[in-house]
This record gives C-alpha cells, sequence and structure tokens, in this order.
C-alpha cells in the first residue's frame, strides 16, 4: 500500500485546502494517508474547527491529521487552542513535527 505524508508548512488557506482535497482523494483510493499541519500552518486549525470547514472535519473524522507541531503552536500563538481539539501535540523533532519517523515507514512526503 502507497503512504503518502502531507506536511502543510504555509498558513494560506486556498494551499492547505489543497492539502485536504488531495489527502481525501488519495485515501478514497486506499492509499494511507496522513496529514502534519507545521509551520505556519498551524494557525489555520482553530480557523477551520469554528468554521467547521467540511474538508477538514472529513479528514479529522477519518483520522488522517496525524497532529500539529506543537512548538509551532507555541510560537504562533494558537497551543491552546490547537489542544482543545484533541489532535495530538507532535513534538519528536526538537519540539516540532519530524519526517523521519514517516520516511522510515515507508511514506512518500509531500510538503506544501
Amino acid at each position: 500500500m502507497e503512504k503518502i505524508l502531507f506536511y502543510g508548512m504555509t498558513g494560506e488557506k486556498m494551499c492547505f485546502q489543497h492539502i485536504l482535497l488531495n489527502a481525501l482523494d488519495l485515501h478514497e483510493e486506499g492509499k494511507e494517508v496522513k496529514i502534519i499541519f507545521e509551520g505556519a500552518s498551524v494557525t489555520l486549525v482553530p480557523s477551520f474547527e469554528s468554521e467547521k470547514n467540511p474538508l477538514y472535519i472529513k479528514a479529522k473524522n477519518l483520522n488522517l491529521i496525524a497532529g500539529i507541531c506543537l512548538a509551532c503552536s507555541k510560537v504562533m500563538g494558537v497551543y491552546e487552542k490547537n489542544k482543545d481539539t484533541g489532535l495530538p501535540m507532535l513534538e519528536d523533532m526538537v519540539g516540532h513535527a519530524g519526517m523521519k519517523d514517516y520516511i522510515n515507514q515507508g511514506f512518500m512526503i509531500i510538503s506544501m
């Protein structure tokens, strides 16, 4: 089975919408897909939650979202809001969400 990790870095909403669209499309095709909010993208989580963004909610309900970077959430001032989502706060790489474990598990990494 193909494995794909979308590693979202940008805080641009439309860019992240395309991560969600592609992740859901590949998941529906039977691929193993994960999404990580890293960098400026961590600021999108509270917005997606409050607006009940349908793509985000679907990805969250399908457990496609691996988690949110803890360090970036703190630096960007959204730690408490992100923690309240119930999604994992990732900190395996000096407080940030690393790629190494996914690479070691055979995931193809797509960073946007």
